[in-house]
């Protein structure tokens, strides 16, 4: 079995010491305020260098997070940044946002580039286009099965890190925008409330009252299927969690990978909520995956601390020495240790002396080098040399292995800096936007009225729609429908999705909208002109450059922008804005309104929260369900305001043909206000 990488989190000095103890090959953390876990205590400089002299010692992998998306004013920050990860010899930046990937090809081309499960990628097309941008290894979805990682490890020649222990999210992640939307903390920023957690409702059966809370995920006891799929990397996830817990995670994991078998329920009682789940990687979605933090997890998890806290203090042997012993009359005595990777350590002691009894033999001389506890080293081997008669005192030869091996470690724990180069941001001036233009996202062809198709440059539809009513649709709106891929497509979206995109083109639809990079490389491959949504997390000039570069033709802006950060974005490409419609807050592969199955549901359903606020959820064909703000982002009354984009969408779910019409009206014509509506983040303060 080839050797598979234990990552483990650590969110503070403490939690990375115990990774690091307990035997974890690689460790992440977050570096100041650009990384998905701005709440955790994190590192500064001074952490960071000793972080990293402890890790580079021990021979142990530094993955620093500046997974979220930033924004144009954040470009200085994110250089100060990298060039830490460079001073400090980081071995590579966990990243969500294309623009800060390109500050990094710039100016650490030789800093690795591992792509964040932020950035969605959870299929063939998706791990291609990361390759091609200079990704060397994927994040993958939780939610993928154990057949859609196969697929994407035989397709594709990326290294892949896959969850297998810690929380799970309801919503596919860098897709919800629920905390944004609800607490103005956006998980895109790194400052997710967890709404996720608190009360909702469906009603129905088997619903415990959190529907959107699910257990904790662990795969400790499948590692072996995981190694046969050919997986890179383990990831356990726990930035947020105390020491005992990545000390627990992390020697259990590392115990299955040597054939043994983890223990479950330490790894319960440390932090779990109702037990463990496998659904996602056994393609088993429903009520078994959801779960709560009850009463009796918090007392199991007392019981098992202290062990785990002498566990997490006390490093694993696992760096091997071999040691070579000279002894010879009238020569001072010389001890040689050296490490794989060709450190050596030489040092010498007094000269030896005639034995009047017991010589010193190798097995003596074995017994002292032996004594390595209480430290990261351990004897591979030892060859010695030594003349008959002479003796040595065991002090002695603990002294020379002390002082050899603190040798040794003061040459591993050397940083070797990565070349850095302050880039200067490429000058762009204020963009200067075409005709403002309408356009349309549909769920149903019945709202595609006639004068919604008048009035609006393109209409997107849903990809099965299009196929479903092709003999229905009008031959001379066909140039302006955008065949809208799915929000996701997991596993080989290829083989899933080209032939009936190569229906839409015989069709004579040429242009395609996404919202996930494996979409925009799909239509470029298969053709398309292509047009970006909203899932693609647009939020700044360099990031929008990135999108223009793999063929976009225009893009809509993340609506978690305010509406002066929106208008600061320069660049050439035609941007959008999302400026009718219900917000979608989420999109899950476990739909929180069928619990115990799918049965008769028609696709559509509610959630009630503790506030009693009532959201839509509806199902896109049995593969996932979105979850809808209860209240529609409405700007016909400002559109003003929109002079300085290049369109506005109208984003329709449940409206009728009639209440499409109408709508359509107050944003061409009377631009009237209207009750019950929210303005959704453009003017507010998302942190």
């Amino acid at each position: 079995m080839k050797k598979i990488e234990i990552l483990a989190p650590a969110g503070n000095m403490e939690s990375l010491l115990a990774g690091v103890h307990s035997g974890a090959d690689a460790v992440y953390f977050g570096y100041g305020e650009l990384n998905a876990r701005r709440n955790a205590k994190n590192f500064d400089e001074d952490s960071l260098h000793e972080a990293s002299h402890i890790c580079k010692e021990r021979g142990v992998k530094m993955h620093m997070t500046v997974n979220t998306m930033v924004y144009d004013r954040e470009y200085d920050e994110v250089l100060r940044t990298l060039e830490i990860a460079c001073r400090y010899g980081i071995d590579a930046l966990i990243v969500q946002d294309l623009g800060v990937a390109e500050i990094v090809r710039r100016a650490a081309p030789e800093m690795k580039l591992h792509a964040s499960t932020q950035l969605t990628v959870h299929n063939v097309s998706g791990a291609l286009q990361a390759k091609e941008l200079g990704f060397s290894r994927v994040v993958l979805a939780r939610e993928m099965s154990r057949e859609e990682i196969a697929q994407i490890k035989k397709q594709v020649e990326i290294e892949t890190e896959v969850f297998v222990h810690g929380a799970l999210c309801m919503c596919v992640s860098g897709q919800c925008y629920m905390s944004s939307v609800i607490g103005e903390r956006s998980g895109n920023r790194g400052l997710c409330a967890q709404p996720c957690r608190l009360p909702f409702s469906s009603g129905r059966r088997g619903d415990n009252g959190y529907a959107l809370s699910l257990k904790d995920l662990s795969l400790a006891d499948r590692v072996r299927e995981l190694a046969a799929l050919g997986v890179d990397s383990f990831k356990i996830e726990g930035r947020m969690k105390r020491p005992e817990y990545v000390a627990a995670a992390v020697s259990q994991f590392k115990q299955a990978l040597e054939g043994g078998q983890a223990d479950l329920d330490l790894m319960a009682a440390v932090f779990s909520r109702s037990g463990f789940t496998k659904g996602y990687f056994e393609g088993k979605t429903g009520i078994e995956m959801f779960g709560t933090r009850q009463k009796e997890d918090v007392m199991a998890g007392q019981k098992v601390m202290k062990g785990l806290s002498d566990l997490a203090s006390k490093d694993v042997a696992r760096v091997g020495v071999d040691f070579d012993f000279l002894l010879r009359d009238g020569e001072p005595v010389r001890l040689t240790a050296l490490d794989k990777e060709g450190h050596c350590a030489q040092v010498q002691g007094e000269l030896p002396q005639k034995a009047l009894k017991a010589p010193t033999n190798e097995e003596l001389v074995r017994r002292s080098l032996e004594k390595t506890g209480g430290t990261f080293y351990r004897l591979d081997s030892l060859h010695t040399q030594i003349e008959d008669g002479l003796i040595y005192p065991a002090s002695q030869l603990n002294a020379l292995r002390r002082d050899a091996l603190a040798q040794l470690s003061e040459q591993r724990g050397q940083i070797h800096p990565i070349p850095f180069e302050k880039v200067e941001r490429t000058p762009q001036s204020k963009h200067q936007p075409h005709k403002f233009a309408l356009r349309a996202s549909v769920r149903q062809i019945s709202q595609l009225t006639e004068n919604l198709c008048r009035e609006c440059e393109l209409l997107m539809v849903p990809l099965e729609e299009i196929l479903r009513n092709a003999d229905k649709l009008d031959k001379a709106i066909l140039p302006k429908i955008a065949v809208s891929l799915p929000r996701v497509v997991f596993g080989d979206d290829i083989k899933q999705l080209s032939e009936r995109l190569k229906e839409c083109r015989r069709l004579g639809i040429t242009h395609l909208s996404t919202g996930n990079i494996g979409g925009v490389h799909l239509g470029k491959e298969l053709g398309f002109t292509v047009h970006g949504e909203f899932g693609l997390n647009i939020a700044s000039t360099g990031c929008l450059q990135e999108y223009e570069r793999l063929g976009l033709k225009d893009c809509l802006l993340s609506f978690e922008l305010s509406m002066a950060r929106a208008r600061a974005i320069g660049g050439s490409l035609p941007r959008g804005l999302l400026i009718y419609g219900k917000l979608p807050l989420m999109v899950t592969r476990n739909c929180p309104i069928r619990l115990s199955g799918c049965g008769d549901c028609k696709g559509f359903g509610t959630l009630q929260d503790r506030k009693k606020e009532v959201f839509e959820v509806r199902c896109q064909n049995r593969k996932y369900s979105e979850i809808f703000n209860s209240k529609p982002v409405y700007l016909a009354d400002r559109m003003n305001e929109a002079n300085d984009f290049d369109y506005g969408l109208l984003y329709f779910t449940s409206e009728s043909a009639k209440q499409v019409d109408k709508l359509l009206l107050r944003y061409t014509q009377t631009h009237e206000p209207m009750e019950n509506i929210t303005r959704g983040l453009y003017y507010r303060n998302v942190k």
